[in-house]
């Protein structure tokens, strides 16, 4: 790790003066725990002139009922969301997916929006600056390679934050406050397929809080991922999962991957397993559909084509213990 550089600290009470400290200088980044940013600062990845601490202002700490549904603070710490007994009854994949995150002492630090605005991560890019400088750099940071796909001109750093597809598979949509005002839209929306630049954010922008809707509060849900060391590391693959079941069949479908591309995407085409069984036969098909559109690269140490098989295997097994407690 590199010596912490010099930047002016700015400590706003409201989301509209952090909006407008963020407008009057470009080079700004918002901080909320700074489990991500903070790391990537004293490797000299990120070099901001000024950190806009957004822990005081309280209105981005709060978790309230909105219209049948949840709207979740951004400054949520991931252990309230984990411990927060509606979440765990109407959203049970999204406190699993909090619980997920990395260790406790991280969970009381690390916010629902810092998870969801997490850098994508590569080998080849998280590293101290000798490291990267060593090695040429790469095309997501001051290099105009990729060590990934050498002969291509495409960043495939991966996305690795837990809560975003158990967020996908609730339905919920993102809350951003900006220059231009606030404006709600689709969780998946806030996400581009590119590993350089992977959030949609307008300048200035930030995201306040994010909404569960009523619609689908109760949906049985599951959220699992795969990591190298269970106590602290980023997800190898993970996936979400909401069943809903009528008449013994398939009402509803949705499996949400992470991990495994440059963004958090549902799965496609699950709209066929509708009213029929979720028996062995359609689980094996689910977990080959999941195999066909996870397309990892060779992001982390671990092979590519393992980490696609453990994503098909984790939604198969998510799938099948909901069906299996389905009334």
């Amino acid at each position: 790790m590199e010596y912490m550089p010099e930047f002016r600290l700015c400590a706003p009470a409201s989301v509209d003066e952090a909006v407008g400290l963020a407008a009057a200088d470009a080079g700004a980044r918002y901080l909320s725990g700074g489990t991500d940013l903070v790391v990537n600062v004293r490797r000299g990845i990120e070099r901001p002139a000024a950190l806009i601490d957004l822990s005081a202002i309280g209105e981005l700490k709060d978790i309230d009922e909105d219209d049948g549904g949840l709207r979740l603070g951004a400054g949520v710490v991931l252990r309230d969301l984990a411990e927060n007994e509606t979440l765990r009854r109407d959203f049970a994949a999204v406190a699993e997916a909090a619980l997920a995150v990395a260790g406790p002492t991280h969970r009381e630090y690390a916010t629902l929006g810092g998870n969801l605005c997490l850098d994508t991560r590569c080998l080849f890019y998280n590293q101290s600056e000798w490291w990267r400088g060593a090695n040429d750099y790469c095309l997501k940071k001051e290099g105009e390679t990729c060590h990934v796909a050498p002969k291509g001109s495409f960043c495939f750093a991966a996305f690795s934050g837990d809560v975003a597809p158990a967020l996908l598979v609730s339905g919920a949509e993102v809350e951003l406050a900006g220059p231009e005002g606030r404006r709600r839209i689709p969780l998946a929306e806030l996400y581009n397929d590119d590993g350089m630049d992977h959030l949609a954010l307008k300048a200035g922008e930030l995201v306040a809080a994010v909404h569960l809707p009523g619609a689908v509060a109760g949906v049985p849900s599951a959220y699992a991922k795969a990591r190298v060391r269970g106590s602290i590391d980023f997800p190898l693959a993970g996936a979400a999962v909401a069943l809903a079941m009528k008449g013994g069949g398939v009402e509803d479908l949705r499996v949400g991957l992470t991990a495994v591309g440059p963004r958090p995407f549902l799965v496609e085409d699950t709209e066929r397993f509708a009213d029929a069984p979720l028996d062995g036969a359609a689980l094996d098909d689910l977990r080959e559909m999941v195999r066909a559109q996870a397309q990892p690269m060779r992001t982390t140490t671990v092979a590519p084509w393992y980490r696609r098989r453990v994503a098909g295997n984790l939604a198969r097994r998510l799938a099948a213990g909901l069906a299996a407690a389905s009334p």
